[in-house]
């Protein structure tokens, strides 16, 4: 089972995701996700803490969810800090392609350090 919460930071909004994230459970973060970037929010962090399996339907969903990101000019970053989301990433190698934090805090000041673009500039 895989909980989704959507928590606003100063503008930037955090998905809170807790549980297991697999092929069953992949379509309700993600459309979480996608409702976040409409927001047109100063910065996205996906908060991995709480996941206790993180299958290749995770990976891809953090590497959409950055496209779309980065196609709308929004500040990213994932909080990932245990062995249950960093081994799949580090295996497959979608470790490198990710701005990954170890704490909330961390995420959060380096998505508030990207310059950002207003809303009305955007693409």
């Amino acid at each position: 089972m895989l909980t989704t919460q959507l928590v606003e930071d100063a503008g930037v909004v955090v998905v809170v995701m807790t549980g297991e994230v697999d092929m069953m459970t992949e379509h309700s973060p993600l459309s979480k996700a996608v409702e976040a970037l409409e927001r047109a929010p100063a910065g996205l962090v996906i908060d991995l803490q709480g996941v206790t399996f993180f299958g290749s339907s995770g990976m891809a969903l953090l590497l959409t969810v950055q496209q779309d990101a980065q196609q709308r000019e929004i500040p990213f970053a994932v909080v990932a800090a245990h062995h249950a989301v960093l081994t799949p990433l580090a295996m497959t190698g979608t470790d490198v392609l990710l701005p990954l934090f170890a704490n909330l805090p961390d995420a959060l000041a380096a998505v508030r350090a990207t310059p950002m673009v207003p809303p009305q500039q955007r693409r």
